[in-house]
């Protein structure tokens, strides 16, 4: 993958659907080239698919943060289905390091986000936890 295909896949994580003609003046290249490209990159599974973005999926609660989670002993699994069950859970991801799970959470207001924090730390197992909270996104 050279500087070219870099910068395509850049234009097409902005917009999916531009023309190739509009990728091809972006990128100062043919339309030939921008067609040839992409057909490379999905053959090379680099590109796997494109999507739909809705209005709806980019609306946020107003207050967001991640919560760093420690377990003790083997609750994990355990853990991670509670989390998945709370409607204020957006994600669950495993990892490595200090924390063993992170939960990134959304709610409408601090004092919600207060008792998801609260509901959390009441699991069985959960030994420490941190928080941070999301005040804007940068891209």
């Amino acid at each position: 993958m050279d500087n070219l295909d870099r910068k395509l896949l850049s234009a097409l994580r902005h917009n999916a659907r531009a023309a190739l003609s509009d990728l091809a003046q972006e990128l100062g290249v043919t339309r030939a080239t921008v067609r040839n490209r992409i057909d490379r990159l999905e053959q090379a599974g680099e590109i796997l698919g494109y999507s739909v973005v809705m209005k709806g999926d980019t609306a946020t609660e107003p207050v967001r943060g991640l919560m760093m989670i420690g377990i003790e002993g083997r609750g994990t699994e355990r853990i991670m289905r509670q989390l998945k069950g709370l409607n204020t859970v957006r994600s669950v991801y495993s990892t490595n390091g200090r924390w063993d799970v992170i939960a990134e959470i959304g709610t409408d207001s601090l004092e919600a986000f207060d008792e998801a924090l609260t509901q959390i730390r009441r699991f069985d197992g959960v030994s420490t936890s941190e928080t941070s909270l999301l005040l804007s996104a940068k891209k």
